[in-house]
């Protein structure tokens, strides 16, 4: 029923051709699409009941990602609603339930600063918080921050005496320097520099030193659902082209008879079967054994970023020199998938955590 739902609202209200209307017009994202998520539910979907939330759960949050996904809809929701809604869930103070109930009204956009280098390594950041007087100093740079050009605050990783501590800024505070771009996929990510920002000890979510207590279930949440957003995707990717093989004709044939064809739809159809299964199972995972859910997770961002892969290359191919062409949309699911596979740990990056979970 969520997933009707979704479909409905979605394709009346952000086809993939809203996407190529916001690039053509310039912008990365429509603030009065997620003022119309947000009335949905869709921005409280993990937000919990008190906060005026509907705590759905993650298998719920995927569900919404997968349709997300099929219609390229650029949105903060895998940001704010997904990623910083997990991480203040962690935190029990009245500044987090206060920040909790502006993410599910719509009211308040959040941005993660963790990337550093050109690939998800949050263990190896620079970014530095220094102590001064009761609060820190940070300073230090931040790639890849997606929203990062219009959230509200920021969620920033940085290094202290003990270790790794997360902090929850405002985007406007002094010392820091927001240089938006719109990626090929035509979503928002930002260069963020922070020179000498001051941040209180009430900036700090969760405890000094000790940051992945927070950020870690925040990661899998967020690695979770953009893991269902590819698959969405490659759903997305598929519908159109074998609706392409049932149209095209060539010497005055159906080019969907031709066997080949077949044979290369059937096989994307069962990876992407078997990667949906992989999505449902992190979903649970994450709401029923959250302490054990990261192989779960990486295993379904790996296999997403390979079926978004083949479900995009495939469609490129089979519909021949049209899928080359900016006029035809293949083109943006393309652009998408490439995004989507850097965003918080590309196919090396999960396919390691696997073997290091396993034991290898």
């Amino acid at each position: 029923m969520l997933a009707d739902s979704a479909r409905g609202f979605l394709d009346e209200k952000a086809p993939v051709g809203h996407l190529r209307a916001l690039r053509d017009a310039g912008k990365t994202h429509d603030p009065a699409l997620w003022k119309d998520m947000a009335e949905m539910g869709w921005a409280g979907i993990l937000v919990p009941e008190e906060a005026g939330g509907a705590d759905m759960g993650m298998a719920a949050a995927c569900i919404l990602a997968e349709e997300m996904g099929k219609t390229l809809v650029t949105s903060p929701f895998l940001s704010s609603a997904v990623i910083a809604a997990t991480a203040l869930k962690h935190v029990s103070d009245d500044r987090a339930k206060a920040a909790l109930s502006a993410i599910a009204s719509g009211e308040l956009t959040y941005a993660l600063a963790v990337d550093e280098g050109r690939k998800f390594a949050p263990e190896k950041i620079e970014t530095e918080a220094r102590r001064d007087g009761n609060g820190f100093r940070l300073s230090g740079t931040k790639t890849f921050v997606v929203d990062g050009g219009f959230a509200d605050r920021l969620l920033v990783l940085a290094k202290t005496e003990g270790g790794l501590t997360l902090f929850d800024i405002p985007a406007d505070r002094a010392g820091i320097t927001k240089t938006a771009r719109s990626m090929v996929d035509s979503r928002d990510a930002a260069e963020i520099v922070l020179a000498d920002v001051e941040a209180t000890g009430e900036d700090v979510l969760g405890q000094v030193d000790d940051a992945m207590a927070v950020l870690k279930p925040a990661l899998e949440a967020g690695q979770a659902a953009l893991a269902a957003e590819m698959t969405g995707l490659a759903a997305g990717a598929f519908g159109m082209t074998t609706t392409y093989l049932k149209e095209r004709k060539q010497f005055g044939q159906l080019i969907g008879s031709f066997q080949v064809l077949q044979h290369r739809a059937a096989h994307l159809w069962c990876e992407m079967e078997v990667t949906a299964s992989a999505i449902a199972h992190a979903g649970r995972k994450l709401d029923e054994d959250p302490a054990n859910a990261a192989l779960a997770v990486s295993l379904a961002k790996a296999r997403a970023a390979e079926t978004a892969k083949l479900a995009v290359i495939e469609g490129v191919q089979m519909h021949g020199g049209i899928g080359m062409t900016d006029a035809f949309d293949m083109g943006f699911f393309m652009k998408r998938a490439r995004a989507a596979t850097e965003w918080l740990g590309d196919y090396g990056y999960h396919a390691a955590q696997v073997a290091r979970l396993r034991g290898f």
